[in-house]
């Protein structure tokens, strides 16, 4: 079992090196930017940098579980071989440690030492213990159950990274697993001299006689995760200087539905369409930081978020803001899939809920670049999908979406966006209501002149129709919501693309924090 042993452990250590560097997200942003002249498909891989983390992290636990299952049948061998009182081989290496000190190859030097003695006594057997545990706790608390729910859970056991880190360098050191040294290799090689080991007598003069050397391999841990650990802690030493620059908070707005906008100023803050920043109140809690979409624009003075009501964390940020205005820390902004929505021709903006964040940042900014007549805009057309579950939701955006058409209408490009409301919670008074206005000119629900529609969109009667205005275009879809609706997005994107290069093609690309 010890080549399963050392392959799982070569195996960990690689993955070890890799696991940080997908939540290293300055790292993140700075390979964005660099790859903006790259190929579409290449710079979309940065947008799955925590699928990644999630694959590194499950194949360490896999690969921990041979490791330690493998130990376990090695150290019974060892056990084995030292109770053993016959000349075979296993048995007389396992007796080496009687001859000197340098000559041991079995760690187990006493019958009466347990399996159990070791894992617990011995350095390699405790940090593996540990860092086991660790692992554990981190894996199970990362379920989606655990992170929508009891997100402080998640975040305090995540932070156990530091244990491991420290005890996989420390795991090694010791030893325990021994190799024979290269000179004694030279001199006694094990193919030739075995059987001279079992079964030479007191006067043997020839060469393989002499007792063989052995020696502990050499911790390499360190070697594979010293430049990643480096790397985040440069990284987080970044982010705490960020987050102690001072945050003026100019506007604090209640909207229906228990939503939360600031308007927050800070000095050197910059920022493009579709990022997101991480935010902390130090009156709620020191050591959470929670990420939010920032919804302005990035021709505006001032950067805001909408924080809606889910979960403990934002249910007392909400309650603070309505007593006081406490003191913000702001970490970021960082990338995401949105801010390459202006490289398509033509872009379908998918929102689900709160999820209509980060377009809210995007239309805001066509609406700049149509006030000062930007002629490098290259998007042509942008499709904009709403689905909401209640219609207290709809009431903070619809200022905005009011602003575009007149903007829109009045620059002659009111076939530019083309957006529609999805109401997937409704009652009878709410149907009746629409019914009986239904020949209005705006829509009851909204105020806007496009009516709201009731229920779920039917995506492949809206791809269908976006291919056939666009037969030659390259086509981004964008989605901010739940897992269920990005494979179904992501099955239309592929029914619908064209296998002719020449003719349209959907790329699909999701907001992942």
């Amino acid at each position: 079992a010890l080549a399963w042993a050392r392959a799982s452990a070569k195996c960990l250590n690689f993955n070890s090196m890799l696991i940080l560097l997908p939540v290293c997200r300055n790292l993140l942003s700075f390979l964005r930017g660099t790859c903006s002249c790259c190929r579409r498909t290449l710079r979309k891989q940065l947008d799955h940098n925590l699928t990644f983390h999630k694959l590194v992290a499950y194949t360490l636990a896999l690969l921990t579980a041979v490791h330690t299952i493998a130990h376990l049948f090695n150290l019974e061998r060892y056990n084995q071989s030292q109770q053993a009182t016959d000349s075979s081989l296993p048995a007389v290496l396992s007796k080496m440690h009687l001859q000197g000190s340098n000559k041991w190859l079995n760690p187990i030097h006493s019958s009466k030492t347990t399996v159990e003695y070791v894992a617990f006594t011995t350095i390699p057997g405790l940090t593996g213990v540990i860092i086991t545990l660790a692992l554990i706790l981190m894996v199970t608390s990362s379920t989606e159950f655990i992170r929508r729910n009891y997100f402080e859970v998640f975040w305090y056991t995540h932070h156990l990274f530091i244990i491991y880190f420290a005890g996989l360098v420390i795991h090694g050191i010791a030893g325990l697993v021994r190799g024979q040294t290269e000179p004694s290799m030279a001199e006694v090689h094990p193919h030739h001299c075995a059987k001279y080991l079992t079964q030479r007598d007191q006067n043997c003069t020839h060469e393989c006689c002499k007792d063989p050397e052995f020696g502990g391999i050499p911790a390499e841990s360190w070697k594979w995760v010293l430049a990643p650990i480096i790397l985040y802690v440069f990284e987080r030493i970044l982010r705490v200087w960020r987050a102690q620059q001072r945050v003026v908070v100019n506007k604090v707005v209640m909207h229906p539905a228990r939503v939360l906008e600031l308007q927050m100023q800070k000095k050197g803050f910059h920022m493009e369409v579709g990022q997101y920043i991480f935010v902390n109140c130090p009156a709620i809690s020191r050591l959470e930081w929670h990420p939010f979409t920032l919804t302005s624009a990035p021709e505006e003075d001032f950067f805001s978020i909408h924080v809606r009501m889910a979960g403990d964390w934002t249910e007392r940020l909400i309650n603070t803001f309505q007593l006081e205005t406490p003191r913000i820390e702001v970490d970021g902004p960082f990338g995401t899939a949105s801010e390459d929505v202006f490289q398509y021709e033509v872009a379908m903006l998918v929102g689900a809920g709160i999820g209509v964040t980060p377009f809210a940042s995007i239309l805001k900014s066509i609406w700049y670049k149509f006030q000062q007549s930007d002629q490098t805009l290259k998007t042509k057309k942008i499709y904009f999908y709403w689905l909401c579950r209640d219609t207290g939701a709809f009431a903070w955006f619809n200022d905005l979406l009011a602003s575009l058409e007149q903007k829109m209408a009045e620059s002659g490009k009111a076939d530019f966006l083309t957006y529609r409301l999805f109401l997937t919670g409704w009652d009878t008074s709410i149907a009746n209501n629409v019914a009986f206005h239904f020949d209005t000119a705006t829509d009851t629900v909204t105020g806007l002149r496009q009516k709201t529609i009731f229920g779920r969109p039917m995506w492949n009667m809206e791809f269908a129709a976006v291919a056939a205005a666009h037969p030659r275009s390259v086509v981004g879809v964008f989605l901010c919501g739940p897992g269920a609706l990005a494979k179904s997005l992501q099955k239309s994107c592929h029914q619908h693309s064209s296998l002719d290069p020449r003719k349209v093609k959907f790329y699909f690309n999701k907001e992942n924090f």
